[in-house]
Formats: structure tokens, C-alpha cells, sequence
């Protein structure tokens, strides 16, 4: 632990009623070695994360919210006055919500891997003293988890009251369940699937080939400030087509154009070759601009993406979703699921065509036959895969009646 942890587990004043209010991160870094699940050694890691509420007395009301693809260690709150932005997940958590952080104990850290502190790509081998880049090692979900679990050690966390997350984050949900039995009291795994389908992989891989082909990726030694933005932004874009359904892109965007635009003139020098075949001399900009409002919300998702992510971790941590197969990994989804002892509530949406309802449910027939408690909810919601982080009293009641 470095000096950021003088009071880890201090709780923030909330700003209002429901609140957490003001919160800031800590880091926690690990100078042991990390064998990483291929083989490979990280000499020691960083997690950075957040915590709302307070750890009690016996160290058993702990929460562990774990995040998804984009998501980070920023899961409630506010940063600062100045920037209102809330945590991703900022609806469920708080005083009196579903996960109440007067009861509990909320944790969460960005994965290793990632890039928003935690070590990933981007921190500096110390071997070179240079970025890792590609060579850093190839991580999986169950790396994650150890990971986080020596955090949670060096915390005084003893067991977890629960453990929380949506797609990627529900993955990690199930590994904990699976790594460690005893120390997990409840699972709560949201819009997630056991095994990566092979459509999900494709669409991971066609955003990978779209940062490895920009010129700007450098074969993953870009500077920093740089590298492949226009890749990753691309990326971002088809990734979050995935994210919804065409019902809630319909409702929210239509066909409905952003202005009208003219087409240009082209100018007097003549293309003979193209005037021969009745073709534009010059295609005009304007043709290719953003003209309906769900081509600028895209371009707008991909614009705030890479100023907040890099393309290393998301080349590094779709791979590791790819990789996630519970049912080749243990030779079943029964055998899989032998050691968990928590309960668990599984949670699908309607809509959600990434990782679909009957994935959700496969999880929970498999725990039962394996004889463990489990039960299976599906909301009926017309907004995607990203259901999970958006407002909704069903979720919240569900959540709130599984903690309590």
C-alpha cells in the first residue's frame, strides 16, 4: 500500500440526500510478483479503485462491484465540484439505494490490464523503463480476480456479503464464485454469459483489426498522447451498436437528420475518365459528413472513448473476454460450478442481443443441477445489453430484495 492509503476505508460526506457525494481513488499497489494465469510475471501491480461506506467490525459487509469492458474503478459519486460527472453505475449505489452504502461496505478497482491506473500496457516495464505496450501479459478473467483478491487481503476484507457486475463484470462475478467459494457470500451476475459466443468474438475482433490497421498503432508502441485514435474510435463505435437494440435506437434517434445540408458544386476542372461514365467529379465532403443524429451520437461515443481509454487495454482486455469459456475451462459448466457455496441471482434482459437471455439462464440451470441455491430473473426491457446501467426500479428492487 503507498501513502494514498492512510484511511482507506474513510467514508465520503455525501453532497445530498441518496448521495455518496465527493470521493476520490486510492491505489493499491502489490510489490510481490504476480504469476499470471499463461505463465507470464507481472514483478508487482497497482489497483486503483474507490470505496463507499465503511468497513465494519468483522470485515464480512463488504461489496465488490466489478466493472465491465469500459467501465472503471469510478463506479459512484463525484470527483469534484467542479465536474458532476457521476460514477457508471451512481443509480444503484448510495445511501438508501439498492446497494445501500449505509449497510454496506462498497468496493470496486479498475481490472489489471486497464488504464485507468491499474497497471495495463501503458505502465512502465521496469525491465526497460518503458511502456509495456504488447509486451505486457496476456491477462484472463480469473487473473482479475487474484488480483483483487490480495487487495481485498491487504484491506481487511474477510469475506464478501456480495459481489456484483454486468457483462465483463459479470464474468468476473462467476470466477469469484468458482476461485473462491468461502469467501463470497453472494453473486449477483447481470447480462453476462459462462462462455464468449462466437459472434461476440467476432465483433471484438473486428475492433481490434480496426486499431491494429491504423497507422498510428505502431505495432502497440505508440507514444503516449498518441497512437491509434482513429481505430480505437472506430472501435468504440461498433461496439456500442452492441450495447443497444434497434427498438431504443429507433425511439431515441429515428431517422431524424441533424440539419439540412446542400450537396457542393463541383468545381470547373472536369475528371474526363468520371464525366464519361456520368460520375461526380469530386465527391463533397458534405456527402459523408454526420447527417442523421445517430451518426454524430457514434462519432461522439467513439470521440469521448479514446480520451479516456487506450487501445492497448482494449486490445488486451477483449481478448481476455474472448478467452473466457467457464465449460472448456473445467470441462463443464457443472464441474465449473462445484466449488461455488454462494447463492446466486442471475439477471437477463429481454433485449439483450450481445449476451442473450437463454446465456443467463444456462448459468442458473447449471448451478441447479449441481445443487447449489440459485435463481434466475428477466426483465423485459427494450434497451439492450446495457440495460443493467440504466435507470430502472424492477433492477433496483430486485437487487435491493437479493442484499437484504
Amino acid at each position: 500500500m503507498n501513502d494514498a492509503e492512510d484511511d482507506p476505508i474513510a467514508a465520503a460526506a455525501p453532497a445530498a440526500p441518496g448521495e455518496v457525494g465527493l470521493v476520490e481513488p486510492h491505489d493499491f499497489v502489490s510489490a510481490e510478483p504476480f504469476t499470471c494465469e499463461g505463465g507470464q510475471v507481472l514483478p508487482g501491480f497497482t489497483l486503483r479503485y474507490e470505496t463507499y461506506g465503511r468497513l465494519n467490525a468483522t470485515g464480512d459487509n463488504a461489496v465488490l462491484i466489478s466493472h465491465a469492458l469500459s467501465g472503471d474503478h469510478h463506479c459512484a459519486g463525484i470527483h469534484a465540484l467542479s465536474d458532476r460527472k457521476p460514477g457508471w453505475w451512481n443509480n444503484l449505489i448510495g445511501p438508501g439505494k439498492a446497494v445501500d452504502t449505509n449497510k454496506f461496505f462498497v468496493l470496486c478497482a479498475n481490472v489489471v490490464g486497464g488504464c485507468q491506473g491499474s497497471t495495463g500496457p501503458t505502465s512502465v516495464n521496469p525491465a526497460t523503463g518503458r511502456p509495456y505496450g504488447v509486451a505486457f501479459p496476456a491477462v484472463t478473467i480469473t487473473d482479475m480476480v487474484r488480483t483483487q483478491k490480495r487487495w481485498l487481503d491487504a484491506l481487511g476484507v474477510k469475506k464478501l456479503f456480495a459481489v456484483l457486475g454486468g457483462s465483463m463484470g459479470g464474468m468476473q462475478v462467476l470466477q469469484w464464485g468458482i476461485e473462491y467459494p468461502g469467501f463470497c457470500a453472494r453473486l449477483l451476475p447481470m447480462a453476462t454469459t459462462a462462455r464468449e459466443s462466437a459472434q461476440a468474438i467476432a465483433f471484438n475482433e473486428v475492433g481490434r483489426q480496426a486499431i491494429m490497421q491504423d497507422p498510428g498503432w505502431l505495432q502497440g508502441d505508440y507514444p503516449a498522447g498518441g497512437g491509434p485514435r482513429v481505430g480505437l474510435a472506430i472501435a468504440r463505435m461498433m461496439a456500442h451498436i452492441t450495447y443497444l437494440s434497434d427498438a431504443s435506437m429507433d425511439r431515441k434517434f429515428g431517422r431524424k437528420t441533424i440539419q439540412a445540408r446542400p450537396v457542393a458544386v463541383p468545381p470547373p476542372e472536369v475528371d474526363s475518365q468520371a464525366s464519361m461514365y456520368g460520375l461526380p467529379e469530386v465527391v463533397p465532403a458534405e456527402t459523408f459528413a454526420a447527417q442523421f443524429e445517430v451518426e454524430g451520437y457514434l462519432r461522439h461515443q467513439g470521440q469521448s472513448f479514446i480520451n479516456r481509454f487506450d487501445a492497448n487495454s482494449y486490445l488486451y482486455i477483449t481478448r481476455a473476454i474472448d478467452h473466457f469459456d467457464l465449460a472448456a475451462t473445467y470441462g463443464s459448466l457443472e464441474q465449473a460450478f462445484a466449488r461455488v457455496e454462494a447463492e446466486t441471482l442471475v439477471l437477463g434482459f429481454t433485449s439483450d442481443w450481445l449476451f442473450r437471455p437463454e446465456q443467463n439462464r444456462a448459468i442458473t440451470q447449471a448451478l441447479l443441477r449441481t445443487g447449489k441455491r440459485a435463481s434466475y430473473a428477466e426483465l423485459d426491457t427494450d434497451l439492450g445489453h446495457d440495460s443493467f446501467l440504466i435507470e430502472s426500479p424492477q433492477l433496483y428492487d430486485l437487487v435491493r430484495g437479493f442484499l437484504d
